[in-house]
């Protein structure tokens, strides 16, 4: 069987000499872009590969697309092709950021048409509250054939623009309420949020030992944030298309599937003077 939203401790355990099986180590920190390759140098999860979120999992900044803007999808499936993702492999990716980084890197391969990817409920801490051990033994990389089959998982700013407070979308802001009010930005040049947007944080998927909630507890409340919009028509995002990522992996789990990413998010949108700002 295959494994498409979260794996737990046990079963990953149970599968780490599987050779279908990869994990995926993506620790980073926003404000010392070079901690999860030293935090992966002095100790992973056994057999795990690093992925660097801006190296790997984001394209090149221009000024005006966005802190993370999407990698080019050729450039990402040599890439993980080179670290062995072949179209049969499952995929398990972790972090120690309540899963922040690596839903990014679950969403990027759905985009890419590889449904067999999982996030590690609760994430490194999880893996080591289980007495889960960790090395500083890398793997040696066995190289696979990744073919992309790009899927319409996302959306532009023209997008959003044309469908600002309308019933055509259901836009969900994933930062936390302070910086969606206006209030301690720190990241981004301007504070606020796109008119219109819902305010639903990615921590707020998670009980408070970083697992998922249960899928029932999920689907209630993210039925209660699309106000009976239906699913095809949220839009997700956050400041950079990172961790709003994870908001899509909450409705997958609650049986809520179809949703789409604005990957420039708000990055990207408060770049341009012209758009519109709320607080």
């Amino acid at each position: 069987m295959s494994y498409t939203t979260l794996v737990d401790v046990a079963t990953l355990r149970a599968h780490l000499d599987d050779p279908h099986w990869l994990v995926v180590d993506v620790r980073h920190q926003l404000s010392d872009t070079g901690y999860g390759e030293r935090a992966y140098a002095a100790g992973h999860l056994p057999g795990a590969v690093f992925l660097h979120c801006d190296r790997d999992l984001s394209g090149a900044m221009t000024g005006c697309n966005g802190r993370h803007p999407l990698p080019d999808p050729e450039r990402l499936a040599a890439r993980l092709g080179e670290i062995g993702i072949g179209a049969t492999t499952q995929v398990v990716v972790y972090d120690d950021a309540q899963g922040m980084i690596a839903g990014r890197l679950w969403w990027l391969l759905r985009w890419l048409g590889h449904d067999a990817v999982a996030l590690l409920d609760g994430g490194l801490p999880a893996w080591q509250a289980a007495g889960g051990v960790l090395t500083d033994i890398v793997p040696s990389l066995v190289p696979r054939l990744f073919v992309p089959r790009g899927q319409a998982l996302t959306v532009d700013a023209d997008y959003v623009l044309e469908r600002l407070e309308t019933p055509h979308m259901r836009l969900v802001d994933g930062r936390g309420p302070d910086r969606f009010r206006g209030e301690n930005e720190t990241i981004d040049p301007v504070a606020g949020h796109i008119p219109g947007a819902v305010n639903r944080c990615f921590k707020d998927n998670l009980l408070p030992d970083g697992r998922f909630k249960p899928a029932a507890t999920l689907r209630a409340e993210w039925l209660a944030v699309l106000a009976g919009s239906p699913p095809d028509l949220v839009v997700h995002q956050c400041g950079s298309g990172v961790s709003a990522c994870l908001n899509i992996l909450a409705m997958e789990i609650a049986g809520l599937p179809g949703s789409r990413l604005y990957a420039g998010s708000w990055s990207e949108w408060c770049a341009d003077p012209g758009r519109p700002v709320a607080v």
